[in-house]
């Protein structure tokens, strides 16, 4: 239906399916109607674009481009190059009938039908031979039908002259009067037909080589991306399970330790008590006895008269003195504050599972996210740890047979060097990695051509049992092993290349672990000065009553 809206193209299988055939329109899908091309190089037929401008823009359906609309029709221009192609499509559709014996040709029978473009004439294969081999014939222009040569293209419109040069200048051709009517400046831009059609196919095939180039990067950043959003939904589904797993984890732990820090908090709760109310008990019998001697202080010093006094006095003060120096248990043994340190024991309890533990990676399943540096050093943010791991070399002898295979697959050693190269940071490895990419290329394209002959050749000899020459095999073994030597030199090169990198990533290990340690020690001597004005504020607090009634007495005994 023209004018429906598109619904996003989820897959690249997608893509290539929407773009399957250039006549055909994406809205409509019907052939082209008078296409017309917006600012965005898209095209779409002029009535499925009828309507949608808005204040001189009109916005493509399938980019959101916006496109300027000029003129009251509110439509962009119409894509001549595109109509020309319809058009020449439509012809080629129509049956063609040849002009000498009015033989009908099939569409199967097109490639062998010419043209004469001086008769202007369709001409089958036979009559062609047999008609226009004749002398009279000699001069007519005979080609392809579907290299004819239209009316309109033949002459100038304007004079009605056939066109015989071409203006570099205005994109033009020129008929005999029009090349007349130029100026003389003009002139020597202007060239004969053939020519500039020579010069015109070189300057295409340069322009369809840069647009071949866009489209392989293309297809190469589609399948990174496609790549890396796997990687996504990859380490999201990871990062969750981890999320999860650990919280499980903090929960049990937090669980079992609350258990333990309750009952402590209990335990404390009936030892304090307990010592309260046993000097609880201790005081209110003290009291009574107190106020027993009280009474009888009173009693004793109103009835007694000073013999009797002087006989029982001095006995009931040594009695009172007793009392007064036993040891009476008059201030709290202990604090009612019950101190568990939930705190710090619910740190404690959670640092085993917070501590930098082995992490996966966050690239993929390979593993590894780039050369020394394992998903065991990377940080939520993307930061190393301190465990920099930098791999061993391997045997001297028989490196490239002994040691350790390639852990990650083409591929993704391919998508995870895109990225870093992506990242634009100028460093000694990321140069490394493009040098690399470079020859790895053209001894894959060597390879790859090496291994495209072995084929044809055991394909000759299996299937159409053909006898292969000796020195072919030699050519192809020579060469084998001139690549073994080639892929030796590399890798002794990419090899001999580690060294300095390693040094760096020492170096980088050196330089994170002295910034872990100056910042774990400013924490440190924070929570120090933090102490010390604690320490401080408490001995304020005790001193300050006694200053404050020194100052009253002093104002006392010296007033101002």
């Amino acid at each position: 239906m023209a004018g429906g809206i598109f619904s996003p193209l989820g897959s690249y299988s997608e893509l290539e399916k929407a773009n399957c055939h250039p006549l055909v329109c994406l809205l409509c899908h019907e052939p082209y109607q008078h296409p017309c091309l917006l600012d965005c190089y898209h095209n779409f037929c002029a009535s499925c674009l009828r309507g949608r401008a808005s204040d001189g823009r009109l916005r493509c359906p399938l980019c959101g481009h916006p496109s300027v609309v000029r003129g009251g029709t509110g439509l962009p221009p119409v894509d001549r190059l595109l109509q020309f192609l319809v058009d020449s499509s439509a012809d080629s559709e129509e049956d063609v009938q040849c002009a000498n014996c009015d033989r009908c040709c099939t569409k199967a029978e097109l490639d062998t039908m010419y043209f004469c473009n001086t008769c202007g004439q369709p001409l089958c294969a036979p009559c062609r031979e047999e008609t226009h081999r004749a002398r009279m014939f000699a001069r007519h222009e005979i080609v392809s039908l579907s290299k004819r040569t239209k009316d309109i293209h033949k002459k100038c419109p304007l004079h009605e002259e056939p066109y015989i040069m071409f203006s570099t200048e205005k994109k033009s051709m020129l008929c005999i009067n029009c090349f007349r009517d130029m100026q003389g400046e003009s002139r020597a831009h202007c060239i004969d037909i053939e020519t500039a059609y020579m010069q015109g196919c070189q300057r295409l095939d340069q322009a369809v080589m840069a647009v071949k180039e866009l489209q392989t990067s293309t297809r190469e950043a589609i399948v990174l991306l496609k790549a890396m959003i796997e990687e996504v939904r990859n380490s999201a589904s990871e990062e969750e399970a981890a999320i999860n797993s650990l919280f499980s984890c903090m929960q049990e732990q937090l669980s079992e330790r609350k258990k333990t820090l309750l009952k402590a908090v209990q335990s404390q709760h009936e030892e304090k008590e307990k010592a309260f109310k046993e000097q609880l008990a201790h005081l209110a019998s003290l009291l009574p006895t107190l106020q027993v001697h009280l009474v009888t202080c009173s009693a004793f010093l109103s009835s007694a008269n000073k013999a009797e006094f002087l006989d029982l006095g001095y006995q009931l003060m040594e009695r009172l003195q007793r009392i007064v120096k036993l040891p009476h248990r008059l201030r709290p043994a202990q604090t009612s504050k019950i101190n568990s340190e939930y705190r710090a024991e619910f740190a404690r309890c959670l640092e085993p599972l917070l501590m930098l533990s082995p992490r996966r990676s966050v690239v993929g399943s390979a593993g590894g996210i780039g050369p020394g540096i394992t998903g065991t050093n990377m940080l939520p943010g993307g930061q190393c740890s301190k465990t920099l791991m930098v791999p061993s070399c391997p045997p001297t002898s028989d490196k490239m047979s002994t040691g350790p295979m390639v852990k990650k697959p083409t591929m993704h050693r391919y998508i995870s060097t895109k990225v870093l190269l992506a990242e634009g940071r100028e460093t000694p490895f990321a140069e490394h990695c493009r040098n690399y990419e470079n020859t790895y290329r053209m001894l894959q394209m060597e390879i790859q051509g090496l291994k495209d002959q072995v084929q044809e050749l055991h394909r000759d000899l299996t299937k159409h049992h053909s006898l292969i020459k000796s020195e072919i095999m030699s050519e192809i073994l020579q060469k084998s092993l001139q690549m073994d030597v080639q892929i030796a030199a590399h890798y002794s090169a990419v090899e001999m290349m580690r060294s300095v990198f390693e040094e760096v990533w020492e170096e980088t290990y050196q330089r994170v672990a002295n910034e872990q340690e100056i910042y774990e020690a400013q924490l440190h001597d924070l929570l120090q000065l933090r102490q010390e004005n604690s320490c401080l504020s408490t001995i304020t607090k005790q001193i300050a009553p006694y200053v404050r009634s020194i100052a009253k007495v002093k104002e006392r005994l010296e007033p101002r």
